[in-house]
């Protein structure tokens, strides 16, 4: 067993005709969606709203000549692993001649919004519309943390507005994914966007990402691609399953444990496909189930206090981005410790009840759960 740069060795001598596209291919194109095009596309922004750049194509080996080529690796988490993804796309005859349109990428602090999606043209026709998930900025773990929220993120009305637009840049059918954020983003432009593009997507890919709360489901159109929806999880999976409750999804083994699975590169693959398991583990499944039983709980009001009070905690740090907060971890510590102490006292009152609630939940689950094992025990 190998992991998705391990297929672009073994299988990357294939054409996409030989071997037709699959969830490994799709998880590659969602990981390619991380890398900084900016410096790639300069100057080529030519759409409004969503920042469409237009029908300008870019391929890979332009990039590769680029003389800012090195800024692609721009995401200092992940540069060994997007460096041999991308020499390995460029190096297969699998990938090769990809291009790429409609590149755009935005961040507003204002609107707490991190938005980044490109369309990618791969070999032989097929057209993959590819939506980012969570960057290394601070703001965009915000944006994430505001998909509990009834109302739409604005990444997520942006999602809506750039599948519309990008639609109109090219003919027939096409697929849409992403990875993290960037599988929430799919799902919901795909069950938002109009009829006539609706119309025209074969398959959405959600590798991992959060689900939605009940009545953002109920206001799009759900029912009507659930059964083109192809859903991966890793076997720990937390993100994935946030406010995810119902629909089918297949659970990939990972090289590595607990959260470090969110990260695709430590997803298995067995010859050509993921190396899939049962399903989630036991303990991570309940925690899971406690999680989204909590969060449906809570008021808008009380999850606004809850998620805009942890954001500022962590503002507090200094820094606008993970790598710096990492990087200066005493400093950043510090900061933080500063702003949990400045917490007012009616707010501080209001965390402490909202965390209380959530360890209630656990803690009935856990009983319910010891209770019905000993049922099941005394029926044999």
């Amino acid at each position: 067993m190998g992991t998705v740069l391990d297929y672009l060795k073994e299988y990357g001598d294939y054409a996409l005709a030989e071997k037709p596209f699959s969830e490994v291919d799709s998880l590659i194109l969602s990981q390619f969606s991380y890398l900084k095009f900016d410096e790639m596309v300069s100057g080529r922004q030519t759409g409004q709203n969503a920042g469409v750049t237009g029908t300008v194509a870019v391929s890979l080996e332009e990039m590769f000549g680029h003389e800012k080529y090195d800024s692609l690796y721009g995401d200092e988490r992940y540069r060994r692993d997007n460096t041999a993804l991308f020499l390995g796309m460029y190096g297969s005859r699998r990938f090769h001649d990809t291009k790429i349109i409609n590149y755009v990428n935005q961040i507003d602090l204002d609107t707490e919004m991190q938005f980044s999606a490109v369309t990618i043209l791969l070999p032989g026709g097929m057209v993959y519309v590819a939506f980012r998930g969570t960057d290394e900025t601070i703001v965009g773990w915000k944006e994430d943390l505001n998909l509990a929220f009834s109302e739409p993120v604005p990444g997520q009305r942006l999602s809506v507005e750039y599948l519309n637009q990008t639609a109109e840049t090219f003919a027939g059918a096409f697929c849409v994914g992403g990875h993290s954020k960037g599988g929430n983003l799919a799902v919901y432009a795909s069950m938002n966007c109009r009829e006539d593009v609706r119309a025209r997507i074969v398959t959405i890919y959600d590798h991992d990402g959060p689900g939605f709360r009940p009545e953002v489901k109920e206001q799009g159109a759900y029912a009507e691609i659930v059964d083109r929806i192809r859903k991966t999880v890793p076997r720990s999976s937390l993100v994935g399953m946030l406010l995810y409750s119902e629909g089918e999804y297949e659970v990939v083994e990972s090289r590595t444990v607990g959260l470090a699975q969110h990260n695709p590169y430590t997803w298995l693959v067995r010859e050509d496909s993921f190396q899939i398991v049962k399903d989630i583990r036991t303990g991570r499944k309940f925690m899971d189930e406690a999680l989204n039983q909590w969060i449906l709980s809570l008021s808008q009001e009380e999850m606004h206090t809850f998620v805009d009070t942890f954001y500022q905690v962590i503002l507090a740090s200094e820094t606008d981005n993970l790598i710096d907060l990492t990087a200066n971890w005493t400093k950043s510590l510090h900061g933080i410790r500063m702003a949990i102490k400045e917490i007012e006292p009616e707010t501080e009152k209001v965390i402490r009840q909202i965390l209380r609630a959530l360890l209630e939940v656990i803690s009935t689950n856990i009983k319910e759960r010891n209770s019905t094992g000993r049922s099941e025990h005394s029926l044999h």
